[in-house]
């Protein structure tokens, strides 16, 4: 069996390839760009040098003959579509390119396997399209459903990248529905944990607080929206889903709402990291203007019912682990002697 990952050198796809290595006995190909930052998959390049069912395959989402050449080189029997302009504050100054890279690009993609299934009617891949919960955007709270955000819940979305992932799950119903393709979309709630990019809350606020103790930078955390309420999962818990979507019983077409069961807002999130710290009493907090948006999605709260009765699958990494262990990649990282800009 063959898995084709885009955007493998990501937090959420390298966290895949760890786990389809350990959990399966599949070869791997990883799509990433030549110039793709390989820190999250640097402890499997000597596998990958090795050819030890690690392979990385060199294509972008907006290139079309890349895509098609992938495809046809590896014809993979499962494929997680996690590639993306990722960074939902970014997409309001570059909506363009966002918009290209998440909507058309996964467009391509499709269309590169479905030609792929033209050419060869036995050739049927399972594919996962990777949406957001973003594509719910900002729900008013007497709007929220009592259980929670539920898939049939509309779309509101509050950003250009929630527009982008709007598009992205459209997409993948389509091509289901239009091709007969196995396409399985999914809506994963905020999930983090090491490796995440420093651009986003939880992580820029275990960097500053990491290179607070190191006395890097002054005694200051900088943040954006603390009220925003959120429902984290564990990267780790997210991959084992996204296993199992492809793996249990999957039903082209289908969508599904994946998340945590623990609720707070971001404010709290950076208490919980600053009580990890001996640092914390001497530690400001600071709004900085530049980390606000200008729309904030800040009501996500799942439902995942839906896909939990469907797969058995639920979290088991608490966020008490989750948030130790973040913190502590920015502390390792800072003691390999890493620089890092305070963004």
């Amino acid at each position: 069996m063959k898995a084709l990952i885009t955007g493998v050198t990501g937090m959420v796809g390298s966290h895949l390839c760890d786990f389809l290595l350990g959990h399966t006995d599949w070869d791997i190909y990883g799509v990433c760009r030549w110039r793709s930052p390989l820190d999250n998959v640097s402890h499997l390049l000597e596998r990958a040098n090795r050819k030890d069912r690690l392979f990385f395959e060199y294509a972008d989402l907006n290139d079309e003959m890349s895509l098609i050449h992938v495809v046809q080189n590896v014809r993979p029997d499962y494929v997680f579509h996690l590639a993306a302009q990722s960074y939902p504050l970014t997409s309001f100054t570059a909506p363009i390119d966002t918009l290209n890279t998440n909507i058309l690009g996964t467009c391509r993609l499709l269309e590169a396997i479905h030609l792929e299934m033209e050419n060869d009617a036995a050739y049927v891949p399972i594919i996962h399209v990777c949406a957001s919960s973003e594509v719910f955007g900002k729900i008013p709270p007497d709007k929220k459903p009592e259980a929670g955000i539920h898939e049939e819940c509309p779309f509101h979305p509050a950003s250009p990248y929630a527009i982008s992932k709007v598009g992205t799950d459209l997409l993948g119903r389509y091509y289901a529905q239009a091709y007969g393709m196995a396409v399985l979309t999914t809506r994963m709630f905020t999930h983090t944990g090491p490796r995440r990019g420093d651009v986003f809350h939880e992580s820029t606020f275990a960097k500053q607080i990491a290179m607070i103790e190191r006395g890097l930078i002054e005694p200051v955390v900088k943040v954006g929206n603390l009220d925003s309420l959120r429902t984290y999962a564990d990267v780790r818990d997210a991959v084992r889903a996204y296993y199992m979507l492809v793996t249990e019983n999957p039903i082209a077409g289908e969508y599904y709402n994946i998340g945590g069961t623990y609720s707070c807002r971001v404010g709290d999130t950076l208490e919980a990291l600053l009580s990890f710290s001996d640092k914390k009493g001497q530690i400001r907090v600071e709004v900085d203007q530049g980390r606000l948006r200008p729309i904030d999605a800040d009501l996500q709260v799942p439902d995942c019912r839906k896909f939990m009765r469907h797969t058995g699958w639920k979290p088991e990494i608490p966020f008490s682990q989750t948030m130790h262990d973040l913190l502590d990649y920015w502390r390792k990282r800072l003691d390999n002697g890493e620089s890092f800009l305070t963004r």
